[in-house]
């Protein structure tokens, strides 16, 4: 499977991470209702920017398997919590709910 992560800025919809376009090791983790995103990165703008806008972040993962449909997972991350660990270089995001659904079967086609 390949897996993409999306960190976006809610009301913009301003990309801060791409994994499919930076280079970022990350893991996730579901556990009951919240799920846990802890990114590898250094604190840099990217960084400074989500820890100011940590109030209005989504997370979004884009998954696709061979011969499937891609899957789109939509975190709100809502009350977080987001901090960023300077000695381990970590960012952790966690998001309250999700939204999963395969973007092809909402087209506008008529």
């Amino acid at each position: 499977m390949n897996e993409t992560l999306l960190v976006k800025h809610a009301v913009g919809g301003r990309a801060f991470i791409d994994s499919g376009k930076d280079d970022i090791s990350y893991e996730w983790e579901q556990t009951g209702e919240e799920t846990r995103f802890t990114l590898a990165l250094p604190h840099d703008e990217r960084v400074a920017e989500i820890m100011k806008w940590k109030d209005e972040l989504n997370v979004f993962l884009f998954q696709e398997q061979e011969g499937q449909p891609t899957k789109k997972i939509w975190f709100y991350v809502k009350d977080g919590p987001v901090t960023y660990d300077a000695a381990s270089r970590q960012l952790t995001i966690v998001a309250q709910s999700k939204i999963e659904y395969i973007p092809e079967q909402f087209s506008t086609k008529l």
